[in-house]
């Protein structure tokens, strides 16, 4: 009865019967594919061809879908979680790398790095209905959790624009460090932080004045500070603890998030991307594109509990409860 299941599961493209109760999907840039994991046993459950070089990946407010960026076929496909098939695509302007839905799931903001705009979809509508001129190169993009903020990063321009999410006008643009590529939000909108690839540094902002905290910074004995490039971020719900990717130093930066100064480093995949939560975040799941692996980590303990070959260049993830 057991091999008949998960027969069944299997050929219907989804691993549901995971003892974590999750499922984790992952876009292979490479392959155009996106990887399916079930994190409980380790292992890769099945691949299925999607859009050309796939990177940014949400998951839907209903968990029925996935909206992933096919940034050659200048698309966000839409796919079935359950079939793996895709079901249909979203008009995001030229060249969609990232993208941040917002708190309601009704719109989704993408980042159009060549255009130097974002584009506003009505997901419902599957319709285009704004675009927004920002800096040079936009890259890193988020909504508040409050539903008042949509911030994107500008690689070149070296800014994080504030845009107004009633207005869809950018109100403020602030500078940071050279070459910003993530942004997130904590959970009580009050702050926001932002990587810079470059300068090898986290910068956090108060929300409200739009003025610096504080910035961080990473050294890693035995890692050439070149190497020690900050991307991805996660901040989990009760502001305890972030989470920085540090690219091609091959390690996740645990930030006490109170404190804001880096308690540990831990070793993952070579050039770690992005990463995300389990539903319950008590493990983090980090993209790495050279190993062509995810790492799963125990948070608990701050421990990285092993790696799961996915396919090659493993961008984005996004996880299923």
């Amino acid at each position: 009865m057991r091999k008949l299941l998960m027969t069944t599961l299997l050929l219907g493209g989804i691993a549901s019967s995971s003892a974590f109760g999750e499922t984790v999907f992952v876009t292979l840039e490479k392959d155009n594919a996106l990887a399916v994991v079930d994190p409980a046993q380790g292992k890769l459950i099945k691949t299925v061809k999607i859009g050309k070089r796939p990177r940014g990946i949400v998951l839907g407010k209903d968990h029925r879908q996935l909206y992933v960026a096919a940034s050659d076929d200048d698309t966000i496909q839409i796919i079935d979680t359950e079939s793996l098939k895709v079901i249909g695509k979203l008009p995001s302007g030229d060249d969609p790398e990232t993208f941040a839905m917002d708190p309601e799931g009704r719109f989704l903001y993408a980042s159009n790095e060549d255009d130097n705009q974002v584009t506003v979809i009505d997901i419902a509508a599957k319709k285009a209905v704004k675009t927004i001129p920002v800096g040079v190169e936009p890259e890193g993009i988020a909504t508040s959790p409050d539903g008042k903020w949509v911030v994107s990063t500008s690689e070149t321009t070296n800014m994080a624009h504030w845009i107004d999410r009633k207005s869809l006008e950018i109100v403020e643009n602030t500078l940071v460090d050279p070459r910003p590529r993530a942004c997130t939000f904590t959970d009580d909108s009050r702050q926001l932080w932002v990587t810079s690839e470059i300068a090898g540094t986290l910068t956090v902002f108060d929300v409200d004045t739009k003025q610096q905290v504080k910035k961080i910074g990473f050294k890693i004995p035995g890692v050439t500070q070149e190497k020690i490039q900050p991307v991805g971020i996660r901040i989990d719900k009760e502001r305890r603890y972030g989470y920085v990717a540090l690219g091609p130093a091959n390690r996740v930066a645990v930030i006490d998030a109170q404190k804001l100064e880096v308690v540990d480093y831990l070793l993952v995949g070579q050039r770690v991307w992005n990463l995300d939560f389990s539903p319950d975040q008590s493990r983090l799941y980090t993209t790495n594109g050279v190993s062509n692996d995810i790492s799963i980590i125990d948070l608990e303990k701050h421990k990285v509990l092993k790696s799961v070959a996915v396919g090659h260049y493993p961008w984005g993830l996004a996880v299923k409860p």
